[in-house]
């Protein structure tokens, strides 16, 4: 592993009130490397500079801490995690909780598995294939504490793919870099018909810089009817309304 600069890293970290040891800053620098490593030959992220990776993909997945409790043991799943973010990242900084990545497509599912064996984590599991299929009876289906995602999707379709993982008195998390009122507005009642509740919403910089991020929450608050989600691509193409 070549030496980075972490200063700039340690002083995001501070800012969202994160504290790593030195070994979990290493693991995060190391996948970094793999990160680049991997995008050679495969698309994984268009951003490869290193301290872009530190603040808009590793800071970015940590500002969790500003809308959940992440010092608690948890059952957590990152639909459409992608390259990891925030699901993998979440796993490094906050070792206690007991992660399964969920994504479409199998060489992503690849490169997680070489991160999480090069890094030496227990307790993350992987899963390829769709929400739509997972999230069915008798499958994985509200078993989580929290769901995040920071897949790019109407908020209506997110809560779809995501709320019938989590529990009842468990969380939706989704991560989006825009402004997030007049989405809110629009999903309310896809919110509720799917067992959801709006809890609260956090839009915020991330640290030394005007990237604008928004966080939601919504909390599960009844089961969610076996008929959600619907099949594969219609959450996307008809958003509950």
């Amino acid at each position: 592993m070549s030496v980075y600069d972490t200063s700039q890293f340690r002083r995001d970290l501070q800012s969202i009130q994160v504290q790593l040891t030195d070994q979990q800053i290493d693991q995060f620098v190391r996948y970094f490397e793999m990160l680049v490593e991997w995008n050679g030959f495969m698309n994984l992220t268009g951003i490869t500079d290193y301290e872009e990776v530190m603040k808009k993909h590793f800071i970015d997945s940590l500002s969790l801490t500003k809308i959940f409790d992440t010092s608690r043991e948890c059952r957590v799943i990152d639909v459409g995690t992608g390259a990891g973010f925030p699901g993998l990242a979440l796993k490094i900084a906050f070792p206690w909780m007991e992660m399964t990545l969920l994504d479409s497509l199998n060489k992503r599912i690849q490169f997680l598995n070489a991160v999480i064996n090069e890094l030496g984590l227990n307790g993350v599991h992987t899963l390829h294939g769709r929400a739509e299929d997972y999230a069915k009876p008798g499958q994985i289906r509200e078993q989580y504490d929290l769901c995040v995602s920071r897949a790019v999707a109407h908020l209506a379709s997110l809560c779809e793919y995501c709320l019938p993982f989590v529990k009842v008195g468990g969380c939706f998390v989704s991560y989006k870099s825009e402004k997030v009122s007049e989405e809110l507005e629009i999903s309310k009642n896809a919110i509720f018909l799917l067992g959801g509740k709006m809890n609260k919403a956090e839009e915020f910089t991330l640290p030394d810089s005007d990237i604008y991020r928004s966080l939601i929450c919504i909390e599960k608050v009844q089961p969610t009817s076996k008929k959600y989600p619907r099949k594969a691509g219609v959450p996307i193409r008809q958003p509950i309304k």
